[in-house]
Order: structure tokens, then sequence, then C-alpha cells
């Protein structure tokens, strides 16, 4: 059962003055003509200049191919995917019966669409600037990870770094289960290191991504226990 749109709406501190352009971000095209698809593109277009801009301001000193490599780092469908499983989104897509079958809810190019569709909808019901305000919100602690040293490092290799810098045993991956058609499978595993005694989870459309969306978790849970 669709879960309602009111309880994720809060749960991403969000209020709408009209509830309709929440609910149209949540609706995927497999439903009919009236979807997401148009906030998609707006929301797509704010949040690249919003992560430009803020790459701009955060790193002075950085050329144009690095700026950009590192919006990349941020701005792509594994990322948005990541951040829409956060919070569930899941539980919340409006989707047609053929995608219900077929586990659209769990795929990262929906999720990421519904997340992008969001920010449109931002635009339209509050304006760019409340747009700006959210979208620089949801990605604070993944702008205050990024260097100009370690960007380029995937999340496995540097939460490895961190674990020998700190003298302790690399990281443990361990698949937890595998689901799906064939050519839309799902994996989830958890990450567990010897300074922490709670494991993280995370997925992905193979083993490898799920194993690098668990690193990032664990990176960010460190970043936050050390505070």
């Amino acid at each position: 059962m669709i879960k309602s749109p009111d309880s994720l709406c809060k749960k991403l501190g969000l209020s709408f003055k009209n509830p309709k352009w929440f609910v149209l971000a949540l609706t995927h095209r497999s439903i009919g003509a009236k979807n997401n698809e148009r906030l998609e593109f707006l929301g797509d277009a704010i949040l690249g200049f919003v992560i430009a801009e803020a790459l701009f301001n955060q790193f002075p000193k950085a050329s144009e191919g690095e700026l950009s490599r590192l919006r990349a780092s941020l701005v792509n469908q594994d990322s948005l995917a990541e951040l829409a499983r956060k919070h569930n989104f899941g539980d919340y897509l409006i989707l047609g019966s053929g995608e219900l079958k077929s586990g659209g809810f769990r795929r990262a190019s929906i999720l990421s669409d519904a997340l992008e569709a969001i920010m449109g909808a931002i635009i339209k019901d509050q304006g760019d600037a409340a747009a700006k305000a959210w979208i620089l919100g949801l990605f604070a602690e993944r702008l205050a990870g990024l260097s100009l040293d370690n960007w380029q490092k995937d999340p496995k290799t540097r939460l490895q770094e961190y674990m020998q810098a700190k003298q302790c045993d690399v990281p443990v991956y361990t698949l937890i289960t595998e689901s799906g058609l064939p050519h839309e499978k799902t994996f989830k595993v958890d990450c567990s290191i010897e300074l922490s005694d709670k494991k993280v989870v995370g997925m992905g459309i193979s083993r490898k991504k799920a194993e690098q969306q668990a690193a990032e978790l664990m990176l960010e849970k460190i970043a936050k226990d050390s505070k």
C-alpha cells in the first residue's frame, strides 16, 4: 500500500501551499499523462545550478574541469537515488500497476527523477529561493565531505584509508539479499568496521554499487559521531 505523501513531506522538512505539486512530483509516467516528468525537467535544471554555485564558492582555486567532475560526483542518478532511498521514497511513489509489479519503486532512475521532481515542485509552489535552500540542506553533508584531494576516490577506498590511518582492520562487507529480475536486480549489503558496533546497509543495482553506498553511509556516520 502506498504511504501518504504528507508523511514524506514532513520527513523532508517541507510544507506546500498547494500539496498537489508534491503529489504530482511523486507520480510516475506509468500512471498517465499527468505525471512528474515536467517537474523533473525543472528540478534537474535548478539542482545543476545550485550545486555548481556551491562548488564554485567552496573551491575558489578549482579549475573548470575539477568543478565539473566534483558536480558529477554529486549530481548523478546513483547519488540522487541513494538520497531518495534514505527517505524510503519507494514507499510513497505513485506508480502504474506494471511498474509496481516489476519493482519500479526500487529503480534508481525512477527514484532520482522523483527527487528532482520534488525540487521542481518547490519552485512552482514557493519559488527559486526556497528550492535552493532545500537543495543546499539536502546536500550539506556531501558538500562538506568533498575535497580536491579525495573527490576522485570512491567511498570504499576512502573508508579503507581512514581505517588504515586509525590502525584498524579493513571494513567488512556482507551480502544480505539479492532480489529482482535478472536485468534489474537490487543488492543489499551491510558494512561493519572495528570502530563501531553498528552496521550500515547499502543498496545498489550491483553488489559493487551496494558496497560503495554502504561505505559512503559509514563515512557519513563516522563524520556525525566525531562531531
